[in-house]
């Protein structure tokens, strides 16, 4: 197969530039990547130290950890358990506990490559059991039995796709959820990946990896006698630090692979739109990189990797091989690219690459970029991502709505002051402005979590003088806190003082927070004026701009503590479904807490708090309440409504608030709320 004439396109390197450049504002430019990169690792390196032995551990893996912010593009998270450990061969059992901790045995000797049989070694967990299946006198962990056992468990109502739980939030966001086994090893299979490596990765990346070991995933392979039981060898950890070690024009290609087979290859055909993947891109990639077939990857010669790499997909399109990146022996293509379907693909393909780059102008995401070249083939295009690709407001609205994803990272006393202890080693670390920032935002939830877990510890021990000196200890806490974090953390002093009976002191907390909350440069979720927020902020610190401008909405933690006996029964209703936080829009917090003092003090002010609060729920239009929390924001107003004696609108309040997405999933308290109203009222 020819190589395709570059030559021929007069001002190509422009139109690489061009495409670079349009790529970085679609995908992220280095330092955008960068961002969310280390705000995802300093967040996982918190979780990791203070996990617990015998806790799940949670890995944001896919698209969203390399770094794209695709739209429509899928959350991924593996989860494992921390006391169950996989091993390569027996004599790696001597690295383990035996007595808290579960040894699985790996035995590919009659699998797949890349595929495997998980044989139990040790006595384990009921949920293990139950997966279990005895073949020749051995016990083996089930992948199909595993997969339907977990596949709901971190958010339910999911369905089985492949080894994960899927599902959509809202009709908008896709996930999968995949619960796995780990290992601290690497996989014999995966050796020659190592010899493999002389170029690329470096040799500090190759021993990152290698050290950190591989996942496995609950999914056998189609064709295999074993299919039920066997497991799929996963380097998603692996891969991520492959694709971290790219640099930007490589990673700008691996999204531009991405976006030509969501835009151009899946279009050609409804036979043939299912065939190929985002991992085949990566998998391509990959090999094209480590493969050293482009000596310089750069804006001058994106386009140039962009062909390399679809040159080599063409390829293994037509020899139905795709080596799997680390495992060669395994061919991605076996179970879907082969026969008649391997026929009709090559050729649309191939009817694409006859079309050369002009092939990309069916691209709608970046058809504009090209063709802005093609009119005008000596246009200077800058590709100095410092000086051209991202403004200041840009990185700031990345940097904190990415702070404000996640839920509270402790759940107890302990993990508490074991974080605190962290946090003041990582100080005199040396740490990025971002990681500093991150860092800064941790701090401040932990202290509030500390507070309202200090205050329930001694609540009830009838001993004054511990009443008073974890109450002190609470209010210096949440103090800090609210000066460490943003505006919205002050509505945790607020909530603290309501339910310590200070109704006076919260109120006042509440007004200091509506003032702030009225700045015209206010930057809550992604939206913010631009113009004010750059007249009053711009080039200000992070910590700066997140204190005086920033605001998200308030997260209650079920597990840990129940915050205001108002939402007790919401929060116990989460906590059945298995869910671990309540989201709520910060100015309905305000109106609702401004309410309940209100209702101590003057009924004509309440009153006035629940008509504010009625107007927002009534004529929101997205711009102070995210649509995924309309489950809560009615069922707030319905609790007020109730609370007044308004019991036909609180009816009203509590059945629209059944009718939206259920994100905090507190229908349970929303039905017994109505059940008990209507039992305990003539009303019908």
């Amino acid at each position: 197969m020819e190589s395709f004439p570059v030559e021929i396109y007069e001002g190509l390197q422009h139109m690489s530039e061009s495409v670079f450049v349009g790529l970085c504002e679609i995908l992220g430019t280095s330092q955008q990547v960068t961002l969310r990169r280390e705000t995802e690792d300093i967040t996982d390196m918190m979780k990791r130290r203070l996990i617990t032995y015998d806790e799940n551990i949670e890995m944001l893996s896919g698209s969203q950890r390399e770094g794209f912010r695709l739209y429509e593009s899928d959350v991924d998270v593996m989860y494992w358990q921390n006391n169950q450990r996989v091993i390569m061969d027996m004599s790696q059992s001597e690295y383990y506990n035996t007595g808290n901790t579960t040894l699985i045995l790996s035995d590919s000797s009659e699998s797949p490559p890349g595929f495997t049989l998980l044989q139990l070694l040790t006595p384990t967990t009921r949920d293990i059991q139950s997966a279990c299946v005895r073949m020749n006198d051995r016990v083996y962990i089930s992948s199909s039995m595993y997969r339907q056992l977990t596949c709901s468990i971190a958010i339910p109502n999911s369905t089985v796709h492949g080894p994960c739980g899927s599902g959509n939030i809202a009709g908008r966001v896709e996930y999968d959820t995949a619960h796995c086994f780990v290992s601290d090893f690497w996989p014999l299979s995966a050796s020659s990946w190592i010899n493999r490596c002389h170029t690329w990765p470096d040799p500090e990346v190759v021993n990152d990896i290698v050290k950190n070991g591989c996942h496995f995933v609950a999914i056998g392979h189609p064709f295999g006698p074993l299919e039920y039981e066997e497991w799929r060898i996963s380097f998603s950890r692996a891969e991520y630090k492959c694709v971290s070690a790219m640099n930007h024009s490589q990673f700008l290609t691996y999204g531009l692979l991405k976006l030509f087979l969501k835009e151009v290859i899946n279009q050609q055909s409804e036979e043939t739109n299912k065939l190929l993947c985002f991992y085949h891109m990566k998998t391509t990639i990959f090999w094209a990189i480590q493969q050293n077939t482009l000596p310089h990857w750069c804006p001058q010669n994106f386009l140039a990797g962009f062909w390399v790499c679809f040159k080599l997909l063409l390829k293994w399109v037509y020899e139905g091989i795709c080596p799997n990146f680390f495992i060669p022996q395994n061919n991605l293509f076996l179970t879907k690219i082969n026969g008649s379907a391997q026929t009709r693909l090559f050729l649309q393909l191939h009817e694409l690459y006859k079309k050369g780059l002009a092939c990309l102008l069916q691209s709608s995401s970046i058809r504009s970029y090209i063709i802005d070249v093609l009119y005008n083939p000596r246009a200077f295009v800058c590709t100095d991502e410092s000086l051209v690709f991202m403004s200041e407001l840009d990185f700031d609205v990345e940097l904190f709505n990415k702070m404000n994803t996640g839920t509270n990272i402790v759940s107890d006393k302990h993990q508490c002051i074991k974080t605190i202890h962290l946090i003041e080693q990582w100080v005199d670390s040396r740490l990025t402005h971002c990681q500093v920032v991150m860092l800064q935002r941790l701090t401040a939830s932990v202290l509030q979590t500390t507070a309202f877990i200090l205050h329930n510890m001694y609540t009830n021990t009838g001993v004054n003088k511990q009443m008073y000196i974890a109450d002190k200890m609470s209010c210096h806490m949440l103090k800090l806190a609210a000066k460490f974090g943003c505006i919205s953390d002050m509505m945790y002093n607020a909530m603290y003082y309501y339910k310590t009976l200070r109704y006076r002191e919260a109120l006042s907390v509440i007004e200091m927070t509506k003032v702030k909350l009225a700045q015209p440069y206010l930057m809550y979720r992604r939206r913010v004026d631009r113009e004010r927020y750059i007249e009053a902020l711009g080039g200000q610190s992070w910590s700066l701009k997140m204190r005086q401008a920033v605001a998200w909405d308030i997260k209650l933690d079920n597990y840990t503590v129940f915050y205001i006996s108002e939402l007790i029964p919401e929060q116990q209703s989460a906590i059945k479904n298995r869910w671990p936080t309540l989201y709520i829009p910060v100015f309905v917090m305000l109106h609702f807490l401004e309410f309940l003092c209100y209702r101590h003090i003057d009924t004509t002010l309440s009153q006035a708090a629940l008509d504010e609060l009625q107007v927002l729920v009534h004529h929101n239009q997205g711009r102070y309440v995210h649509y995924l929390c309309r489950d809560i924001y009615w069922e707030i107003l319905g609790i007020c409504q109730q609370m007044t004696g308004n019991l036909q609108a609180a009816l009203y309040s509590y059945q629209r608030s059944l009718t939206q997405y259920q994100w905090n999933k507190i229908q349970g308290a929303t039905q017994r709320r109505i059940q008990d109203m209507i039992q305990s009222t003539p009303y019908q």
